[in-house]
């Protein structure tokens, strides 16, 4: 039973207060979980269309080489104007190299000062050092 003074001063009992500080716990705890629930999913939702985007960008080149044959070369500078046309980015994941990149998207890996020259403003001053996530504009 609460004491004269707690009830002039407005005072729950002990076990109310605890009862109540575990209820919002609890809630808050649920709360971050729903949020991290939706981020995980978001992350997987984004990771399965990147490997959409990168399948059907594989099964292109692939398609391009065995088309054009020995005008492979002619063929994946087709695709680097076309680039340059459509604004194409590129997002880069773990591993990436400017080289790699340049390889991959334009045909050439000794075209990565190309890359890095048009998206100097992204990587900064170190060309080595580019981030996953980083949007980079391909020339």
């Amino acid at each position: 039973m609460p004491s004269i003074l707690d009830r002039i001063l407005g005072r729950k009992p002990a076990e109310k207060t605890a009862a109540e500080a575990a209820k919002v716990t609890e809630e808050a705890a649920a709360k971050r979980r729903e949020e991290l629930a939706a981020k995980q999913k978001a992350a997987e939702d984004a990771r399965k269309a990147f490997e959409a985007a990168e399948a059907a960008r594989v099964a292109a080149q692939k398609a391009a080489q065995t088309t054009t044959g020995a005008a492979g070369t002619i063929g994946a500078a087709a695709s680097a104007a076309a680039a340059v046309l459509t604004g194409k980015e590129y997002v880069v994941v773990s591993g990436d190299s400017l080289s790699k990149i340049a390889k991959e998207q334009l045909g050439d890996a000794k075209r990565w000062p190309e890359i890095y020259e048009a998206n100097k403003a992204v990587i900064g001053d170190n060309p080595n050092l580019i981030k996953p996530g980083q949007k980079l504009r391909l020339p």
